[in-house]
């Protein structure tokens, strides 16, 4: 057959150049699919979509009429049953293969609208040919090159037979669709186009698989506009359900959702059922909003990103919750993300969800946190790995620095040796000197700064370390190797004027931000020792009030021993003996200056007696806390041995004043977890459950605040009914 490529009218003189040849395959094929559109090529991206005639609907479309096929319809007068070789339906029918025999019974309708087939096909008469039978038997097994021997072979011996027309046409056609499906599997997609121009036999509902690699090969050379057009053919000429369901399953995956709304739009509702292709719609979903989660200027419409959220709402699949809160990462909706991560996380714990989980906290300003989540799952994979460095870095550098324990240093501290990371390491180092250890900061910054020799941040902490600790020549060494490339480093220890008073610039720096902290390792040594801070006490963890009747959280007892008029004067207490300034910070916290007071504990540090030390640190530590500077608290209360009763009654009022600061400032989570590590060493009061309660509630949790208000009604406590009615009000 004559390429139809042939049959297009040439261009008029003066007109544009002729099209390449794969621009006049896609116009051939788009003109076979829909002979009365405009067949100009659209847009590369498939933005104008052609003005397509609407095709009747029929089970069966019959392409254009070729004018070299002498047994076309457009050939036989209306009402005439036309000559119609029926070779093949015979060799089926002999056969038993009633699949093969009714495609062929649809492809002889398709060519032949006014060809009525066989009443009963299985009772045509069988082919008595043997010869012809074997040809029809290798071309039933797709040996189509043998076919062609077996037919020169008898023509060979036979010159004047003539094998029937049919057999032909099919054998061209089967060579045809082998030879595009080779190019499809290949990938050369203009091939596969210029193909199907030059076979439309082809372009049929009997041949939808050609149809779906025609379609797919517009889709993938940019031409979503054409790719639609095969689509759209099928659903409006094409009745096989699952063909139908296939159709719409392959486009969602190739075309841009407007083109797929347009083409969802040509579903069928059967009566009674729902709409054919409903079930694919969930799955459009997820596909839409994964591919928004690798690309962050997609935008997902709006009622496929709300049936996923319905689906992970009813379904409680982790897989659609994940997807919903990476789409949400993706665009800074932090609280969105964090919602979707935690649901999927208390579903399945998982690498991704603990990834995504942490990411968003720390994100949120919520390191504690997301250590603790993603601690697990560090080494599951790069991404885990970075974002729990990250997680370390941001905790060390809150601001104020958290007391953390030993169990939470021991553990983060060989992560970051291991993966040679200077952010990590430089933050560590600031952390050791807020905690006063600056021999063990000295160590991490010289870690940082072997894994990255141009961490500035890092050197000038190392000099500030070396300053405090009066190692002149290690502090001029730094200034040396850093002239003319930090100004703050040559110029430390310099003096300055300020109201005409010189004064040295002080020894602590602010640390930077470090949001986002990524490993950048560079050859170099861990530190020799074990360099982390060795403070004891607990983590902490950072408000709608829960109006108690009194504060959240007691200051333990006090062991007073001062006598009246010890502090009734006014003086330095470094002056006085380290005895006498205990004795005078206990009298102080008896008038209520804590501060003053502290000044006097500290002084008392100075003293040879372990148990003076012990009791200077426990009442710096009162001091610290009834002036409301828990974190200090914190810090003295890890100077000195206490004994057990006493290190509990601080570490329960420390971590109290925590879940009410953290509470008054908004931030619920690090709320619940301060009272979950008091609830672990010491009994939980009924207005500590009440602050439970209302932290419950301010994150949306009311099953949980609902159980706490319970449980304080049942009690008789008034703040239970209160919590209780704030519960039905959000309702």
């Amino acid at each position: 057959m004559t390429s139809s490529v042939n049959a297009l009218p040439s261009s008029p003189k003066g007109s544009r150049p002729p099209a390449p040849p794969t621009e006049k395959a896609e116009r051939v094929v788009a003109q076979l699919l829909y002979p009365n559109q405009n067949t100009t090529p659209p847009a590369k991206t498939g933005s104008s979509p052609l003005v397509i005639a609407q095709a009747p609907e029929a089970a069966q479309p019959a392409p254009p009429a070729n004018p070299q096929q002498p047994n076309s319809a457009a050939a036989v007068p209306p009402g005439q049953q036309p000559a119609v070789d029926e070779s093949a339906l015979r060799y089926f029918a002999a056969r038993g293969d009633t699949a093969r025999l009714q495609a062929e019974i649809s492809r002889l309708r398709t060519l032949y609208p006014n060809w009525i087939p066989p009443a009963d096909p299985l009772a045509v008469q069988i082919n008595t040919d043997r010869q012809l039978e074997n040809m029809w038997s290798l071309y039933a097994q797709s040996r189509y090159a043998d076919v062609r021997k077996a037919i020169a072979d008898r023509q060979a011996t036979e010159p004047g037979w003539q094998p029937p027309a049919d057999l032909l046409d099919r054998l061209k056609l089967a060579e045809a669709r082998a030879g595009l499906v080779a190019s499809s599997d290949a990938d050369n997609h203009d091939a596969v186009i210029r193909m199907a121009a030059d076979n439309p036999g082809l372009l049929t509902c009997s041949e939808v698989d050609i149809l779906w690699r025609v379609a797919e090969a517009f889709a993938r050379t940019d031409r979503q506009g054409r790719a639609r057009d095969a689509y759209t053919y099928i659903l409006d000429n094409c009745g096989d359900s699952s063909e139908r369901f296939a159709t719409a399953q392959k486009a969602s995956e190739l075309l841009p959702p407007d083109m797929l709304e347009d083409l969802l739009a040509r579903e069928r509702t059967p009566a009674g059922g729902p709409p054919e292709f409903e079930p694919l719609r969930d799955d459009i979903a997820r596909r839409l909003v994964a591919s928004g989660n690798t690309d962050a200027k997609i935008v997902v419409p709006e009622k496929y990103l709300t049936r996923l959220e319905r689906l992970a709402e009813a379904n409680g699949l982790p897989s659609d919750a994940l997807l919903l809160g990476w789409y949400h990462y993706r665009r800074d909706n932090l609280g969105g993300a964090e919602r979707w991560f935690r649901r999927a996380f208390n579903k399945e714990e998982t690498a991704s969800a603990a990834e995504g989980l942490a990411l968003t906290l720390v994100a949120q300003k919520s390191p504690v946190e997301a250590e603790a989540v993603l601690y697990r799952w560090r080494d599951t994979s790069d991404g885990s790995k970075e974002a729990y460095l990250a997680a370390v870095a941001n905790l060390l550098a809150l601001e104020p620095p958290p007391v953390l324990q030993d169990d939470v240093l021991r553990r983060m501290a060989p992560v970051v040796i291991t993966a040679r990371n200077a952010d990590a390491a430089q933050q560590f180092g600031w952390y050791a000197r807020a905690m006063q250890q600056p021999q063990t900061a000295a160590e991490w910054f010289q870690a940082a700064l072997s894994w990255k020799r141009d961490d500035e941040p890092s050197a000038y902490g190392l000099a500030l370390t070396f300053d405090d600790l009066g190692d002149k020549a290690g502090v001029t060494q730094i200034q040396r190797a850093w002239n003319g490339r930090s100004e703050r480093i040559t110029r430390l220890g310099e003096p300055v004027t300020e109201r005409g008073a010189p004064r040295r610039q002080p020894a602590i720096a602010s640390r930077p931000n470090v949001d986002g902290a990524r490993t950048n390792a560079l050859a170099a040594e861990p530190p020799a020792q074990e360099a982390y801070p060795t403070a004891r006490t607990e983590a902490p963890v950072t408000r709608i009030a829960p109006q108690p009747t009194q504060r959240a959280g007691r200051l333990p007892a006090q062991a007073t021993t001062a006598r009246p008029g010890q502090c009734s004067t006014t003086l330095d207490p470094r002056r006085i003996p380290p005895e006498a300034a205990l004795a005078r910070g206990w009298c102080l916290m008896d008038l209520n200056r804590p501060l003053e007071a502290a000044q006097s504990f500290d002084a008392a540090y100075a003293s040879s007696s372990a148990a003076a030390r012990s009791d200077a640190a426990y009442g710096k530590s009162l001091a610290y806390l009834r002036a409301g500077l828990t974190d200090k608290a914190s810090v003295a209360a890890a100077d000195s041995a206490q004994t057990n009763q006493r290190a509990v009654e601080l570490q329960a009022a420390i971590l109290s004043d925590r879940a009410v600061n953290a509470f008054k400032a908004g931030r619920y989570r690090e709320t619940l977890l301060a009272l979950d590590q008091r609830a672990q060493i010491a009994p939980e009061q009924s207005d500590l459950m009440s602050l439970r309660g209302y932290a419950h509630l301010n994150l949306g949790r009311l099953a949980d605040a609902t159980r706490i208000f319970q449980a304080l009604a049942d009690m008789g406590d008034k703040a239970g009914l209160r919590g209780l009615a704030d519960v039905q009000a959000m309702n």
